[in-house]
């Protein structure tokens, strides 16, 4: 008989059967605007605002396509997202100062199953919860239970489902990837000094499950969306029948750059229970395509690659006319320090004023802590699961190094609202040298490596171990019949179940 075994060793990165990554590298500003929840009013807190530079207290889908630019690769894609800024607190001084963000942020618009319908004009939604300050749905400091047992355990309710929508995922170029949404909390900054060498990259999924009809929002901003019973994947709540592009941001935080000082990190929304913040994590999204469009790039750009160089619809520009496109800040928040270093969070008189004196970062260690564990790959690419591992077919390319456009940007309350931080601090890890991409050969993960102003696109290979056993066997036929056999039937090939959201990169 013969037995082959074989071990796959591979990078990470979110791969859908239909997907694409929108490349967003710049922000249109920093600042304490979210027209979603304080509509015409300062926020309470500061946001990284990326896409159309009509980003305002007030708007609507077509001011944002009226909008002069997007800090987005792609032209025709006017949306406004957006999520709480990272800050770090020196322990020694006790002021924070914004945490430079590596390459500005990808948003994955996933296509899973039939039908899909474009986000209406002026849809808008949030996931996640600014107040959250427990996490419900298990045990934070050991994975997630099996997706098979979900159902038998009772955790398909929505709050269930989007606790683990969001991934605080460590990276660490030199180990295979964790998994997407594998670690629910963000961790404290002693385990990312000895474990993230590469930053930390906020992950969070948004609801692909629609009512339809007029409900482009709702009074919470969240129920007239769901999520799928599996997060990213399975069957959609009755009451909510229409299948949306399943929503994924991915934003990496170089908190690399800290690793020599004592302090903490800490999200914008602030600390209202003396305990470092892990489950507020949140983001928000306004649709800005027009609506005709999208529905044409969702039922044309059906590539597997993730590349918005692959849709035909799209008119993609490069990273310097991206990162160049800024917002315009209203009067009341242009002078505002968002940038640091500065005594207090932005808006922090809404919150609990943080205390001058603060624990030296090894000394700190509230809350769960999850070890580290490589991401398993998926079984079936189609249906990806959280926490796992997702396998994208090679592109062109090897290494794409770009350059980001962006100054460094003095802390002074004049320069709130400048796009995008070029990186302080010590530089993150090297990247690797890579070879020229191998078209014949799969790859796993595209990895955005940064040394000084150049970002590196690193391409994983599937690495493949074959051993083979061959026991001796001695076969004695004997035919007789000369029948004609009949000819084997295909296979009928499988789909993956229902409409999922996939995800992915690192």
């Amino acid at each position: 008989m013969l037995k082959s075994l074989f071990a796959v060793s591979a990078g990470l990165i979110g791969s859908a059967h239909a997907f694409w990554r929108m490349e967003c590298p710049g922000r249109v500003g920093v600042a304490r605007i979210d027209p979603i929840i304080n509509p015409g009013e300062v926020s309470k807190h500061a946001h990284s605002i990326h896409g159309s530079s009509a980003f305002g207290e007030t708007v609507s889908t077509e001011q944002l396509i009226n909008g002069d630019c997007t800090s987005c690769r792609v032209t025709q894609d006017k949306s406004a997202y957006w999520h709480p800024s990272l800050y770090f607190q020196d322990a020694n001084t006790g002021k924070y100062e914004i945490v430079p963000q590596t390459g500005g942020m990808l948003a994955y618009y996933l296509l899973y199953g039939d039908n899909i319908t474009a986000f209406p004009t002026d849809f808008r939604m949030i996931s996640g919860e600014n107040t959250r300050r427990t996490y419900t749905a298990g045990d934070p400091s050991k994975p997630d239970p099996e997706k098979s047992l979900w159902e038998s355990l009772g955790q398909t309710d929505q709050s269930t489902l989007a606790q683990r929508a969001l991934g605080f995922n460590c990276l660490n170029y030199a180990k295979p990837p964790e998994g997407t949404l594998y670690r629910h909390y963000m961790p404290d900054k002693a385990y990312l000094d000895a474990n993230c060498k590469n930053g930390l990259r906020f992950e969070i999924m948004f609801p692909s499950c629609w009512k339809g009809g007029n409900n482009i929002d709702s009074p919470d901003h969240k129920s007239h969306v769901a999520f799928p019973d599996l997060v990213m994947t399975g069957n959609c709540p009755k009451d909510y029948p229409y299948r949306l592009p399943s929503l994924m941001y991915e934003v990496i935080w170089d908190t690399a750059s800290f690793a020599n000082r004592n302090g903490k990190f800490v999200l914008s929304n602030g600390d209202t229970t003396g305990k470092l913040i892990r489950y507020s994590y949140h983001a928000d999204f306004i649709m800005g395509w027009d609506h005709d469009f999208l529905q044409s790039a969702v039922n044309t750009c059906t590539s597997d690659t993730g590349l918005i160089e692959d849709c035909p619809l799209f008119n993609v520009v490069d990273q310097g006319t991206a990162t160049s496109c800024e917002m315009k800040l209203p009067k009341a928040l242009a002078k505002e320090n968002v940038q640091g270093p500065m005594r207090q969070l932005p808006g922090s008189g809404a919150v609990n004023a943080p205390s001058v004196s603060v624990p030296a970062a090894t000394s700190v260690r509230h809350g769960p802590s999850l070890t580290y564990a490589p991401g398993h790959k998926a079984s079936n690419s189609a249906s990806p699961l959280p926490g796992e591992v997702f396998k994208e077919k090679a592109v062109s390319g090897g290494v794409k190094p770009t350059t980001l456009t962006t100054a460094r940007v003095a802390p002074t309350p004049s320069s709130a609202g400048v796009g995008i931080l070029a990186a302080s601090g010590p530089a993150t890890t090297a990247p690797p040298a890579v070879n020229a991409l191998d078209q014949s050969v799969s790859y796993y993960s595209t990895q955005y490596v940064t040394n000084g102003n150049i970002v590196s696109e690193i391409f994983w290979k599937q690495e493949l171990v074959y051993v083979t056993k061959l026991d001796d066997i001695t076969v004695t036929v004997t035919i007789t019949s000369t029948a004609v056999p009949a000819a084997p039937t295909g296979k009928k090939r499988r789909r993956g179940l229902g409409h999922g959201h996939d995800q992915r990169h690192q």
